[in-house]
């Protein structure tokens, strides 16, 4: 399976607590939510798009707990997210985490996490998404193991907020393979990984 990454980000990068107030307050975040008035059709086709591609899912611990709060009681069949993230399997990274109840779920990486996540991307299958989950997004990257980069980039500054590519990330270029932009001025572009950045001069 490849592993792809589906991100959502502020124009200045702020990818913290996207979905809600309540998300995720940690530095005294308070721009909880910030994604909401964005969404329209386009942003559902796309999100009906990755997952329709998904085998399984990797998450963090954090990211996790708030998908297992509320997607579990959407039990619509028709739900193209609710169907596939409460029947595929769940990977959940975290040491931690001593209980995941939600079906289908199992904790990985309490002692080697890379070598767990190298394991799955090593068994069959099309994709193996990451959502959200910046703090585990950010270690799968510094190790070379996001193959597909999703970035949904919204029109709005914050300021502060946790960011995806902080300091101290390793360096790599990434091919364009998508770009579209929604009603509601969401860009999103999708990107494959190339390895290390060509250097020149002008």
């Amino acid at each position: 399976m490849k592993i792809t990454l589906t991100q959502f980000q502020t124009l200045d990068g702020v990818v913290q607590a996207p979905g809600g107030p309540e998300e995720d307050t940690s530095g005294g975040f308070a721009h909880g939510g910030w994604s909401v008035p964005y969404a329209d059709d386009d942003f559902g086709r796309f999100v009906d798009e990755v997952f329709g591609r998904v085998d399984a899912f990797l998450l963090g611990r954090r990211t996790y707990e708030i998908f297992a709060g509320y997607w579990p009681k959407t039990t619509d069949p028709a739900d193209p997210v609710a169907s596939r993230l409460n029947a595929l399997p769940k990977y959940v990274a975290s040491r931690t985490l001593t209980t995941a109840d939600w079906e289908g779920t199992r904790i990985i990486g309490r002692d080697d996490l890379i070598a767990d996540v190298t394991a799955l991307k090593a068994r069959p299958g099309r994709e193996l998404q990451v959502h959200g989950s910046a703090g585990l997004a950010r270690g799968l990257l510094a190790h070379d193991l996001v193959d597909t980069l999703h970035l949904l980039t919204f029109p709005v500054a914050l300021g502060s907020g946790k960011r995806l590519f902080a300091g101290g990330g390793l360096p790599t270029a990434f091919r364009l393979t998508g770009s579209r932009t929604t009603s509601e001025g969401v860009v999103i572009t999708s990107y494959d990984r190339e390895g290390r950045p060509v250097y020149g001069s002008y």
